[in-house]
């Protein structure tokens, strides 16, 4: 009878040793970091080097960068919207006629590919003033390094939904290529469950992030809350209900909402080298940005969990 006793202690001793390794294997995987961020640091200093001379619309820098977004695209395995990752459009903004260029592509959704998630950021910026170059760093080459981020993301975790990645062109000139993109859709609007929008995530010396949206939709609520970080704090507000400057038409998710489609806009406030010629790679904050970026994937996973 003992033996039994004894074998049973044993057998029970080694299932749960395997159950314990199994869940510290599972930890370690869970542990493992969503992206490279030597590759994310390395695209935001790519792209707001001298060589890309500020990514002003319809320059030489444009489109220099228009063919680093593709080439990204195209290594990361996302695939264009239709033959092509270039949705060309012009406008006139001024007396002046412009050749703008959006870059899209999508990952198809593994149970619900009819359910479409936008996630944006806008990589044009103010080119060249008075022999001075605005490489625009954290705006918004901060914004194009998470879109690659979640590109590599995806390779390893495909969303639940559809998710179209695009780098939309012409938004310091008024927000010009997120409006064509959402005028011109060769689908429904109804299908965009979401648009979540980056455009300035790479510095804050409060550590703050700021996800402007949820207050206009109490559904989203659940998705910005309980933010697990400790090294970036994620804060509801400048939407207009928190007596601060609102930035609800900040950016190209406004194109979204005034199409009534629900978004999220991922910022921080305003500092020092905004929309000066400093706005330099040398200023952002690495660990800031890096955190900030599982912080909106974090959310992202959320709302495609649904």
């Amino acid at each position: 009878m003992r033996y039994f006793e004894n074998l049973y202690k044993l057998l029970l001793t080694l299932v749960n040793a395997s159950v314990f390794c199994v869940s510290i294997g599972y930890s370690q995987e869970c542990s493992k970091p969503y992206f490279d961020r030597e590759a994310l640091l390395r695209h935001v200093e790519a792209l707001s080097s001298d060589a890309f001379e500020g990514r002003r619309t319809g320059t030489k820098g444009a489109v220099k960068a228009k063919k680093y977004i593709i080439n990204q695209f195209y290594s990361l395995k996302v695939k264009p919207i239709k033959k092509t990752y270039e949705q060309p459009f012009a406008f006139t903004k001024g007396r002046k006629e412009y050749k703008g260029t959006n870059v899209i592509g999508y990952i198809k959704g593994t149970c619900e590919p009819n359910k479409i998630i936008v996630i944006s950021a806008h990589y044009d910026h103010e080119g060249i003033k008075h022999g001075k170059i605005y490489n625009g760093a954290d705006d918004n080459a901060s914004g194009l390094g998470a879109l690659f981020s979640f590109a590599e993301y995806f390779r390893k975790h495909p969303p639940k939904h559809t998710v179209i990645l695009a780098a939309f062109d012409a938004e310091e000139l008024g927000m010009k290529g997120s409006s064509y993109f959402v005028n011109n859709l060769f689908f429904s609007p109804k299908k965009i469950m979401i648009n979540l929008n980056m455009d300035m995530i790479s510095r804050s010396d409060k550590n703050e992030l700021y996800v402007v949206g949820s207050n206009l939709n109490k559904s989203l609520k659940k998705a910005v809350c309980c933010n697990k970080s400790k090294k970036v704090k994620l804060v509801v507000g400048h939407d207009g209900y928190d007596g601060k400057e609102s930035w609800v038409y900040a950016s190209d998710h406004a194109n979204f909402h005034k199409r009534g489609i629900p978004f999220l806009y991922f910022g921080v406030e305003d500092h020092e080298d905004y929309h000066e010629p400093t706005d330099d790679f040398e200023n952002i904050h690495p660990e800031f940005y890096t955190e900030a970026v599982k912080v909106i994937i974090s959310v992202f996973n959320k709302i495609d969990s649904h």
